[in-house]
C-alpha cells in the first residue's frame, strides 16, 4: 500500500511531519492492506490569512481494489486530531465499502428438477389452482 502525503503552501512542509503521516495511516489500515492499493492524504489550512482559531483538514483517499475511490475529510484545531480523525473515518469507510461489495456475490442456484415441481407436466407450464 503506498502512501502520499501532500500539504497545501499555508503548511509547512516536513519529512518528520509526512512521516508520522504515513504511520498513523498504515496503522489505522493496517487490516486492509490486501484491498487498498493507495492512500492519498491532504492537509489543508482552511483559516489561512483569517484571523480566529486554526482550523486544519485532512482529506484522505483509498483506491481500493475493483471498487471506486473511498473519500473522507475531517477538520480539527490540531494537526493531530485532523489525521487521526481522518484516518479513522477512512478504515471504517473502506470497510464498509468491502463489506457491501461482498455482500453482492452471489453462489449460483440450483433449479428445481421438472418432476420436483408440481405447476409443471412434461416440461410445460400448468397454472395454479389458488383461489383468487
Amino acid at each position: 500500500m503506498q502512501i502520499q502525503v501532500n500539504a497545501d503552501n499555508h503548511i509547512e512542509a516536513s519529512e518528520a511531519r509526512n512521516a508520522w503521516a504515513r504511520g498513523v495511516v498504515e496503522s489505522a489500515m493496517a487490516h486492509l492492506a490486501d484491498s487498498v492499493t493507495r492512500v492519498e492524504l491532504h492537509l489543508s489550512d482552511e483559516s489561512a490569512g483569517k484571523g480566529g482559531a486554526p482550523a486544519l483538514r485532512c482529506t484522505m483517499e483509498a483506491r481500493v481494489n475493483g471498487l471506486a475511490p473511498v473519500a473522507v475529510s475531517n477538520d480539527a484545531a490540531g494537526m493531530d486530531a485532523a489525521v487521526n480523525g481522518a484516518a479513522h473515518k477512512l478504515a471504517r469507510a473502506t470497510a464498509h465499502a468491502l463489506g457491501r461489495a461482498d455482500k453482492h456475490v452471489h453462489d449460483e442456484r440450483a433449479l428445481p428438477a421438472d418432476d420436483a415441481d408440481p405447476d409443471t407436466r412434461n416440461g410445460e407450464f400448468v397454472p395454479s389452482r389458488a383461489p383468487f
